[in-house]
Formats: structure tokens, C-alpha cells, sequence
């Protein structure tokens, strides 16, 4: 009896004497379940938890908005922030949006990414998806920030990409309220021309300025309402555009509806899935767009506030985070040229991060559509 403790002791003596060691990469965050350096040789490590700076899945850092004969990485996909929220009409809060969508992706990492659904692992499918981090944009003038997010679209896609059948990367963007969609879609126009826009809302967006901005200036006219008729204005999207999940009210039932049909789009209400299941709104959406080169947009406010509650402008009757991942996953396929998920403000989420969760994982599947079909640019 007298010697038992010794082997406790010993093992105490073995714990202390480990030596410490630190991640290849100090000062990056690091995922709940382990890390990885690089995509391809991912290897978990439970013991580096919640440490480090956020990156969207722990996916590399690039420094895509380099100056030019900077050498930088080359990429496929890239993930860029847009932190605007001044062109709301209601709560702003969503140019924190890009950092809370970060935080809600703490969990997720490249090495540990593999779907039980599908027994794939987007970010290991051979196309390199890095993380821009956030264009830098003032909130003083929404004129002068627009014009910063138009040319830091242009810059992040005029790179060439790591692919070399595929030259062109692409990019999805963590909102930032809607009014960034447009910049997005004047530099996919770029590579690709017009494009049918598959618009997840619970609000048609598709406003005259003159109405949404009551005509007081070009400025206030240009919005989270009316991000789409500009689009359309412009020549950017097609009018084989469609609406899903709409529910919210409008200002004239006669000439909204006939201005939005206008614009180019159709409209899949958010109680339509009610009476065709998910699977329905799944085959009108690829009906829609049959043959064209799409842009998603995901406003995140699709989804019920019961699952997404820190939005702008949030309204009652919309579908789950299951319904709405489940139609995203559906939409295989496609060739999708570019994606956003926006109106995202943390503020008025809960402590369980519910909403930042969400988005995180909606941004996840409009990745994996992108790696699923790989699209060439018209040069």
C-alpha cells in the first residue's frame, strides 16, 4: 500500500513533461472538430478547438484583392464578404453578415466535410475553394461602396483560375444586405453575359426606384428592393428569372406583379411547396432556367423567422432550413456562375446562433452545386 500512488505519479510526471507544440499556422482559426492546412492532406486534430481568426469552413485565406504584380493564389471558387447594410429599408445590421456567417461555419472544415446524403466531400472534389475575405467598403456613401464591391467582383474573378480546363473562378458572396447582388451580377456578366436568376426571398426585390425610394434621388433609389429591376435595366439577367418562397406583401397588387413579370421573372409562392412538396418547386426552378447559365441568390429571409429570425425585414409563413437546403441540393446540375447568400444581420439572432447556422450551411450548398457542375466562361 504504501507505493500505489506511484504509478498515478509517474503518469502525472509523463503528462507534464509532454512538450508543447503549436499549429503549422498560427493565428488561424481552427475548427471544432480538427484542422487541416491543406484541402488535400486534411487530417483532423480534436485538440486545436475554437481558436484563431475565422475563415468561412476554415477554408485557406487568399489575399484576393492584391495589388496587381502582387503574386497571388490561385483559386476556383472564392468566398468574398460584402459587409453593406445602408441600403435597407428596414433593420440594418447585415454588413456584420460575412463574419456572423463565418462564425456559424466554425464546425465545418474541409477534412471533415463528407455528406452522409451523398458520400461526397465538396471542397475535396478537385477545384480549390479559399476564403477572399471581405471587400473593403465604406458606409458613408452608398455610391461610392457600390463602385468598391463592382470592382472588387471584377478583380476576384478576373483572376485565373487554379483549373485550367475551367479559367474562370467563381464567386459566392456572404451579404451584406441585397443590394451587393448587383454588383455580383455585373461581374459574372462579364465572363458570361446574361444570366437567369433563381431569387430565394420572401420579397419580389424587382421595385421601380421610383417607387421604393419615392424619386427622391438616384441614390435612395438604389436598394435592397430594387437591386433586381436595376439588374434588369442593365441587361444583366434574362427573362427566364424566377422568384421562390414569395409571400410578402406588395405596394400595388396590379402594377407590382405586372412590373416584376416585366423584369423577366415568375413567381413560386412560399405556400406552393404546401401543395407540390419540395420536389415540385425543385422541377419548376430547373424548368425555368433550362438552358442558361444561372445565378442563385439566396436572401435569407426565405426561411421562417422561426429559423432565421436575424434578417431585415423577416416575415412570417416561410420554409424550413431542411425545405430550403433540400430544393438547393435539388437544383444539381445547373450551371451556376455565381451565388450570394444575403441579409444576414447577427444582431437579432439567438443565443443559439440559429440564423448565422443557417446561412452557413446554404452557403455550403451553393458551393457544392459549383464544384457538382463546372462551367466555362464565354472567354
Amino acid at each position: 500500500m504504501l507505493f500505489s500512488w506511484l504509478p498515478a505519479c509517474f503518469l502525472v510526471g509523463a503528462v507534464l513533461a509532454r512538450e508543447i507544440t503549436f499549429p503549422p499556422v498560427a493565428g488561424i482559426q481552427h475548427p471544432i472538430v480538427g484542422y487541416g492546412v491543406d484541402q488535400d492532406t486534411a487530417s483532423l486534430d480534436i485538440s486545436q478547438l475554437m481558436s484563431g481568426i475565422a475563415t468561412y469552413a476554415n477554408l485557406p485565406y487568399v489575399h484576393c484583392l492584391a495589388n496587381d504584380g502582387e503574386e497571388v493564389e490561385k483559386y476556383d471558387i472564392a468566398v468574398m464578404g460584402a459587409p453593406f447594410d445602408t441600403g435597407v429599408t428596414a433593420r440594418p445590421g447585415a454588413r456584420f453578415g460575412p463574419n456572423g456567417i463565418r462564425q456559424g461555419s466554425r464546425r465545418m472544415a474541409p477534412a471533415f466535410s463528407w455528406s452522409v446524403y451523398t458520400g461526397k466531400n465538396v471542397f475535396l472534389e478537385g477545384f480549390k475553394v479559399v476564403d477572399c475575405g471581405d471587400a473593403p467598403l465604406t458606409f458613408l456613401d452608398n455610391t461610392v461602396a457600390l463602385k468598391q464591391l463592382d470592382k472588387a467582383h471584377k478583380v476576384v474573378s478576373a483572376r485565373t483560375a487554379n483549373n485550367t480546363e475551367y479559367s474562370t473562378p467563381r464567386i459566392i458572396t456572404l451579404g451584406g444586405d441585397h443590394t451587393t447582388t448587383l454588383s455580383a451580377l455585373r461581374g459574372t456578366y462579364d465572363h458570361w453575359g446574361a444570366v437567369s436568376v433563381i431569387h430565394f426571398d420572401s420579397h419580389l426585390d424587382t421595385w421601380d426606384p421610383d417607387v421604393l425610394g419615392g424619386g427622391l434621388s438616384h441614390y435612395a433609389g438604389v436598394n435592397h428592393g430594387t437591386f433586381l429591376h436595376i439588374a434588369h435595366e442593365e441587361g444583366l439577367i434574362k427573362n427566364t428569372s424566377i422568384h421562390a418562397g414569395i409571400r410578402a406583401p406588395v405596394s400595388n397588387p396590379k402594377y407590382d406583379l405586372k412590373h416584376d413579370k416585366a423584369c423577366g421573372f415568375n413567381i413560386i409562392t412560399a405556400r406552393e411547396l404546401d401543395k407540390t412538396g419540395t420536389q415540385g418547386i425543385i422541377d419548376k426552378l430547373k424548368e425555368r432556367v433550362a438552358g442558361s447559365k444561372v445565378y442563385i441568390s439566396v436572401d435569407i429571409d426565405v426561411l421562417d423567422p422561426s429559423y432565421a429570425p436575424a434578417t431585415g425585414t423577416a416575415e412570417v409563413g416561410g420554409w424550413t432550413t431542411r425545405e430550403l437546403l433540400t430544393i438547393l441540393d435539388g437544383l444539381e446540375g445547373i450551371e451556376l456562375i455565381g451565388a450570394d447568400v444575403v441579409e444576414v444581420a447577427p444582431i437579432y439572432d439567438n443565443p443559439g446562433e440559429t440564423t448565422v447556422l443557417a446561412a452557413a450551411e446554404v452557403a455550403h450548398s451553393l458551393i457544392g452545386l459549383m464544384v457538382e457542375k463546372p462551367v466555362k466562361s464565354h472567354g
